[in-house]
């Protein structure tokens, strides 16, 4: 798995949503670097500059961020996850493992969530890469495409330049379409005791008071915090309340 690594201390590895990237996370990644933290930043499989496999699903993805923690000898990891990231670290926090400290999960339940995200793959199969020179081009068109702007340069974050100056994703879309439905599957019952931390965004519908109480019963030991003004990428909505917020979690539970 490709990752960006920044800074030296209490390593923290932070998993990125459906479609992203690590490099999503990068400016909060920064600040908690120069509080002491050393910020990992992986790319999933099929996302990002990491590798593209056939095989996707919530258990092979914990797997791999198992194997991320063994390679780099990481010692009593802080993980965290937004939305799909956020699945895996609820997996990994139902394992029980000794070589772990705290666990994040930002904006994503433990629930089913049905595919919403077929608009998009739609989107991308529609545009032809191959008939443009210029990146702005391609963001007017798939922005018209897509239908939300805010959205649209979300996935434009995925495009690269080829060595043949043509573009192309870098995210391996076919396989991450295919396999769409297996990501929105439930995680199981198993009760876990170990902290964690949930953060929802206060416009966002990923996180309802429902879905609290089913949280409370798998993870008895965890706690809400809602970020105000923020909706899904409540990273990107309300950086200096979720920077704060994670500081102080991870400091208190020092």
């Amino acid at each position: 798995m490709h990752s960006n690594i920044i800074g030296e201390g209490r390593p923290l590895v932070i998993l990125h949503g459906f479609l992203g990237m690590g490099d999503n996370w990068i400016s909060l990644a920064r600040r908690w670097a120069q509080a002491g933290f050393q910020i990992h930043l992986p790319d999933l499989r099929n996302h990002g500059k990491s590798f593209h496999s056939e095989i996707f699903d919530l258990e092979t993805l914990k797997n791999d961020l198992q194997n991320y923690i063994e390679y780099h000898q990481l010692k009593k990891p802080v993980l965290a996850g937004h939305s799909l990231g956020g699945k895996i670290v609820m997996l990994d926090a139902q394992d029980l493992i000794k070589n772990r400290s705290r666990y994040i999960v930002f904006d994503i339940a433990p629930r089913f969530y049905p595919v919403h995200h077929r608009f998009i793959f739609e989107a991308i199969k529609k545009i032809d890469l191959s008939s443009y020179t210029s990146r702005k081009n391609i963001e007017k068109d798939f922005i018209k495409l897509i239908g939300n702007v805010a959205i649209a340069r979300f996935i434009l974050k995925n495009l690269k330049r080829q060595n043949t100056g043509k573009w192309a994703w870098k995210f391996n879309w076919p396989v991450l379409e295919k396999n769409m439905e297996k990501i929105g599957s439930a995680i199981p019952g198993k009760i876990s005791n170990v902290p964690i931390l949930f953060l929802r965004g206060d416009k966002s519908p990923y996180i309802n008071n429902h879905d609290w109480n089913e949280i409370k019963k798998i993870f008895p030991k965890s706690e809400i915090k809602t970020v105000p003004g923020a909706g899904h990428w409540l990273h990107a909505d309300n950086p200096a309340f979720v920077y704060q917020t994670v500081l102080d979690y991870l400091t208190k539970t020092n």
